[in-house]
């Protein structure tokens, strides 16, 4: 599959939230806090990230296709028989990584508060 290079015309108004839009994605958080722990290969990343939710090969190898374009991983073909490719993050994705982890760390640290705010909310508009 073919990542497209033409841009699209959000990317060209703004191109920053389209990267925001893959980084904070549902496959993409959980791919850049993993490949922070290590490199990976597909099956690895896929069970790794699978632990708390099923995420199909498609999506994520559309994923990895993604950040890979927006220069956050880093593919390795080794030219062995079978094919292995390893992925892993770049130095640009180690920052990124590092930004979604502090994100994720408050979410899971405020969940009973945001659950909390929602009851509430629920319980105003009923």
């Amino acid at each position: 599959m073919a990542v497209s290079t033409r841009k699209s015309g959000v990317e060209e108004m703004c191109p920053y939230r389209l990267v925001l839009e893959h980084v904070t994605s549902r496959w993409g958080v959980l791919v850049l806090i993993a490949l922070e722990e290590r490199s990976y290969r597909f099956g690895e990343l896929r069970r790794a990230i699978g632990e708390t939710s099923r995420v199909s090969e498609k999506s994520l190898t559309q994923t990895l296709q993604t950040l890979e374009r927006d220069g956050l991983v880093h593919r390795d073909v080794k030219p062995v028989i079978p094919p292995r490719v390893d992925y892993s993050l770049t130095d640009l994705g180690r920052e990124a990584a590092e930004q979604v982890r502090t994100l994720a760390t408050w979410t899971e640290r405020r969940m009973d508060d945001v659950q909390k705010a929602r009851r509430a909310y629920d319980e105003a508009r009923s």
